[in-house]
Formats: C-alpha cells, sequence, structure tokens
C-alpha cells in the first residue's frame, strides 16, 4: 500500500531558464505529481533567474514560483534542467551562480541531460561521477576533466548528487528518487500509472546511431536484443542466447538473420564496439574500455 502522507511537503525546486527543454521539466513533475495522488507529499516549484517566466525548446512560456537567485531559497531536492544550448556556449555566469547558491541550500541535487554542464560548470561535479545525453558525454569529459563522466548511464547517483542521461532519462531518475524517499511499491504503482519502466533495460548505447536498425518483430528475440544492450560484456554465446530465449541456436541465428540481417555474433559484436566507443569518447584508455 502507498506510505502515509508526511505532514512537511518536501520541496522540490526545479531550475529553468530560457530554451529549457519542456520534457526534462515535464516528465520528473509528472512523477512527482502522480507519486502525491497515492501518498507522497512533493512540494513543486520551478526557479528561474529574476523570477520571470521563460520560453521553453517548444516556444511554450513556463511562469516561475520563485528568483532562482533569491539568497534564503533552498530546497530538499533539486533539479536542474537541460537544454540544447548549453553544451554549446559558456554557461550564463548568473545562472551558473544561482544554481551553485541552490546546491548549497539543498540536501539532495540533480541535472536533468545536458542539466550537468550547468553544475559542472559551478563546480559541484569536480571529483565526482556524472552522465549526460549521449551526443555530449564526450565533451562533458573534455571540457571537465575533472568529472568521471559515464557514458552508457542513464542516471548516475555519486552520494547526494545525481545526474541523468538525455530527455526521458529524466523520469528515470525521478522514479529513483521516489523509490529512495517512499520505498519500491510506491515508485512501482507510479511507473505503471504512467506506462514507463520503473528500472528500464540498457543503457544509452542502445539509442546510438549504428544500433538504431529495425527492432525486432518476435517477442522473444527482442528480450534477446534488450539482454545484450543491457550487459554487452555479458556471456552472449549463442548457446547461451538461445537458452534465454528458450530456442534452439539455429532457430535463434535465423530469426536474427531474418530479422535483423545479421548473425548473434555479429550483433554482439556490434554492440560491444559501440560500447567501447563511447567509454573512448569519454576519455576512458583502451584497458579501461575494454
Amino acid at each position: 500500500m502507498a506510505t502515509a502522507r508526511r505532514d512537511r511537503p518536501h520541496r522540490v525546486g526545479m531550475v529553468v531558464f530560457d530554451g529549457v527543454k519542456m520534457l526534462d521539466l515535464a516528465g520528473p513533475s509528472e512523477v512527482f505529481a502522480e507519486s502525491n495522488r497515492i501518498g507522497a507529499n512533493y512540494e513543486l516549484s520551478v526557479c528561474a533567474v529574476g523570477g520571470g517566466a521563460v520560453t521553453s525548446s517548444t516556444g511554450m512560456r513556463i511562469s516561475a514560483d520563485a528568483d532562482a537567485a533569491a539568497g534564503d531559497l533552498g530546497f530538499d531536492t533539486l533539479l536542474v534542467m537541460g537544454g540544447d544550448l548549453l553544451p554549446t556556449r559558456p554557461i550564463d555566469a548568473e545562472l551558473r551562480d544561482a544554481v551553485r547558491g541552490l546546491a548549497d541550500r539543498s540536501r539532495r541535487v540533480c541535472s536533468i541531460c545536458t542539466g550537468a554542464f550547468i553544475l559542472a560548470a559551478t563546480g559541484l561535479l569536480e571529483g565526482r561521477r556524472a552522465t549526460t545525453h549521449w551526443q555530449h558525454t564526450a565533451l562533458l569529459a573534455r571540457a571537465y576533466p575533472a568529472v568521471a563522466v559515464e557514458p552508457d548511464a542513464i542516471f548516475v547517483r555519486d552520494g547526494d548528487l545525481l545526474t541523468s542521461a538525455g530527455v526521458t532519462a529524466g523520469i528515470d531518475l525521478a522514479l529513483a528518487l521516489l523509490e529512495d524517499d517512499h520505498g519500491e511499491d510506491l515508485a512501482r504503482q507510479v511507473a505503471q500509472s504512467l506506462v514507463v519502466f520503473l528500472q528500464r533495460p540498457g543503457g544509452q548505447s542502445q539509442f546510438s546511431p549504428t544500433l538504431q536498425g529495425p527492432r525486432p518483430r518476435t517477442p522473444l528475440l527482442r528480450a534477446v536484443f534488450d539482454a545484450i544492450a543491457a550487459d554487452p560484456a555479458g556471456n552472449h554465446s549463442i548457446a547461451t542466447l538461445a537458452a534465454q530465449a528458450s530456442l534452439s541456436p539455429r532457430h535463434l541465428t535465423r530469426l536474427f538473420r531474418d530479422e535483423l540481417g545479421t548473425t548473434p555474433a555479429k550483433y554482439v559484436d556490434a554492440v560491444r564496439f559501440d560500447s567501447a566507443k563511447a567509454s573512448l569518447d569519454a576519455g576512458l584508455g583502451v584497458i579501461e574500455a575494454a
């Protein structure tokens, strides 16, 4: 059953700015709002430097509840959203300083997607593990060499500092925060209500261009597909994969050929190559990537 509602609301601050990715804000907000319907008690506040409205990536205006630069503002959980322009130019000094001040006065600090570039600019990620959208992990690693970038992670937890991968990964992060606060049962109810994974299979490498071929039509083959993406370094011999799918090795090989145009071994090699490339792009050495 759902956890009893707390007397004091858990305050969640969400930092936005012109160009903020709408889904970075909307996804986590829906997780917390849905959890309130079944027993949680989150109080959501949208914060922007100056306290005025901002224009999102969709062109829609977002009203702010508070000035992010206010010196007395702090939260139980701070979420810093991402935007397409953040990796392309220096972070605005006012936004950087406001986020640093909010982080110092908040118990738990998180970024969604390219919001990691804002946290990195404040110095909060120095010496810490982090991730961001797969398209920008290499840039984050080069721009901030003191950050241990994990390119394939959906989200990374380093103590009370959490960073997520691109866009919808903010939902995964919010569900993890919800599970921390209220347990797995409530988080599972919210995931079911929103029709999303409580813990999605695979990492970011499954979304990279080299693996964006057609999804298998056969459900058993899709399960094999996801198992390989979830653990590229695992034992994926033809015998092991066939046993996981409850198929004969010959039948599994035929399905791979008919639906993916390749063999199981070649597909596993492609996944591993892509994972290794992502690690190298993020600054890891050859031995670490291997």
